[in-house]
């Protein structure tokens, strides 16, 4: 059938693989919100955000139904996030955000991905210095301005407002999240997602040799189960 389709083929594999993820974490985050909160949203605010975030990830309802009916059960196995941090060649900082129902396997795991690839795993904290945490909120653009929505919404935590194609971008500060995710329900205002992402504050400089290697990194700790997100400070 030819290169083309052969490329098609693969991209679509690609994302395939990356949506079988994205559920595969939702579904952890959902025992979790669970099994700290119970199984109703309307008074777990943790478990309201994760099926936020399902449905803006295209994830079925039945299959959210489904996994929290599954936390529910005393049975169901409980997840612990952990995040390590390291450097990969060249003086890139790497800090790996996972939950497990295995620590040893985990830890074990990420360790070998540094060892394979020339980096090295940190100690806890390490890298305090080259991320800062921030809330990320995405909600539909439909009928809002951004820029009157900056004027409002500084008020509740927002560092800054941008427009992404048809949804608008919220950051907040770490310790805003909770405040910020009850004024846009509040305000009856649709969340398509929200979620806690790392920024780096410092970068490093590389050349496109040294980021293929790299990226061999970062591309086989994203194909573990345990991982949830791979952050790095390459510029």
């Amino acid at each position: 059938m030819g290169r083309a389709f052969e490329f098609r083929k693969e991209r679509k594999m690609k994302r395939w693989g990356k949506m079988a993820k994205t559920f595969t974490r939702i579904g952890k985050d959902i025992v979790m919100a669970v099994k700290a909160g119970g199984p109703n949203p309307e008074t777990n605010a943790r478990l309201r955000v994760v099926i936020q975030n399902g449905k803006g990830a295209n994830m079925p309802k039945d299959r959210i139904e489904s996994a929290i009916k599954r936390a529910s059960s005393k049975d169901e196995k409980d997840y612990e996030e952990i995040v390590y941090e390291g450097y990969a060649p060249h003086g890139v900082a790497i800090l790996v955000e996972t939950s497990t129902d295995n620590i040893n396997r985990t830890v074990a795991n990420v360790r070998s991905y540094f060892t394979k690839f020339n980096g090295s795993l940190g100690t806890s904290g390490s890298l305090n210095f080259v991320f800062e945490r921030k809330a990320v909120f995405r909600i539909s653009a439909e009928g809002l301005d951004p820029d009157e929505m900056e004027l409002e919404f500084i008020d509740y935590g927002a560092e800054e407002i941008e427009l992404d194609e048809n949804e608008i971008v919220i950051y907040t500060a770490f310790e805003e999240f909770g405040a910020m995710q009850k004024v846009l329900e509040e305000k009856g205002i649709n969340i398509i997602s929200s979620e806690l992402q790392r920024f780096p504050l410092s970068t490093v400089a590389v050349t496109e040799e040294q980021r293929t290697e790299i990226d061999k990194l970062i591309d086989k700790m994203d194909e573990d189960d345990d991982v949830n997100e791979v952050y790095h400070n390459m510029a």
